[in-house]
């Protein structure tokens, strides 16, 4: 077996802070704040055939979650826009994976950040399906960690800090043998995925979540829209577990997970069926442009 290439031995560039450098040399210094403190935001964003889907929804997205944290960019959405291009362009991808991140600096050590300066750096990278494409549903396990209240964090930032609990969360279900977790929220009601939102079919209809303390993620604004472009109905509701053995299909969004659909959630199992299918379809149209944007 071939040995997996690592994160950081790689050919090709990244851009850093306004100009591009070697992959091998995007490095940070030790004692950089967010490695500490979690004072860092970021965004995943796919390229399709040469074009970055949602590339501005997702720029505006990264300077308001830096915001939400306390630390304004200096790149404005056009420029983090045009250095999303100039990355894939300088890795000679069509299809990939794009990631643009932004954190404090090592200008200070400690809880207090005010002096630190904020960075930027933007990744790309050929990358497949974040689930297996050939599976015939993942099979979720149920977290045992839950989302925190909107009065904890500012859930609607994009903030690496919030990854630590579906970090945990993951490796819990694949230890017991599961792709990944449905995760609860404070109030015990279904909230999200480890890293995608989740959506629900009966009679017809889609049923979603609130997103009133987790990412409202762009994906699944997406898929409502198409959604609703049909004509389907789309219920954004509080959504208990003891509901779940009642819906037909389940589905996840996200802009690394696409849409794939899910065949077991703990004891629940659902069927693969039409209206997950076409939402699959719609966006694989959607994003490769087959399908006008509506």
């Amino acid at each position: 077996m071939a040995e997996e290439i690592t994160f950081d031995d790689r050919d090709g560039f990244i851009w850093m802070d306004g100009a591009l450098v070697p992959w091998r040399a995007a490095n940070v210094h030790v004692l950089t704040h967010a490695l500490h403190y979690a004072s860092s935001v970021f965004e995943g964003v796919r390229a399709y055939e040469g074009t970055i889907f949602e590339l501005s929804r997702h720029s505006r997205r990264l300077r308001e979650s830096a915001r939400l944290l306390g630390f304004e960019l200096p790149w404005s959405v056009e420029a983090i826009d045009a250095a999303c291009i100039e990355t894939l362009a300088a890795n000679g991808l069509k299809d990939a994976y794009v990631r643009p991140v932004a954190w404090r600096g090592s200008e200070q050590m400690g809880v207090s950040a005010i002096r630190t300066r904020p960075h930027l750096a933007i990744a790309c990278w050929a990358w497949g399906s974040y689930f297996d494409p050939d599976a015939a549903g993942l099979r979720l396990d149920i977290a045992p960690w839950r989302r925190p209240p909107p009065y904890c964090a500012p859930v609607q930032a994009k903030a690496s800090g919030h990854y630590m609990i579906a970090t945990m969360s993951k490796h819990h279900a694949e230890g017991r043998g599961f792709h990944d977790a449905l995760m609860f929220d404070h109030r015990g009601q279904v909230a999200e995925a480890t890293a995608a939102n989740i959506f629900f079919v009966k009679d017809g209809a889609l049923h979603t979540p609130t997103a009133d303390c987790f990412l409202d993620g762009i994906t699944r604004q997406t898929v409502i829209g198409l959604a609703r472009r049909r004509g389907i109905a789309v219920v954004e509701r509080a959504i208990w577990p003891e509901e779940l053995e009642g819906f037909e299909q389940c589905f996840l969004t996200g802009s690394a997970a696409e849409i794939v659909g899910v065949a077991s959630i703990g004891p629940w199992s659902f069927e693969t069926g039409d209206l997950g299918r076409q939402m699959r379809k719609d966006y694989a149209d959607l994003v490769r442009g087959r399908l006008a944007a509506g």
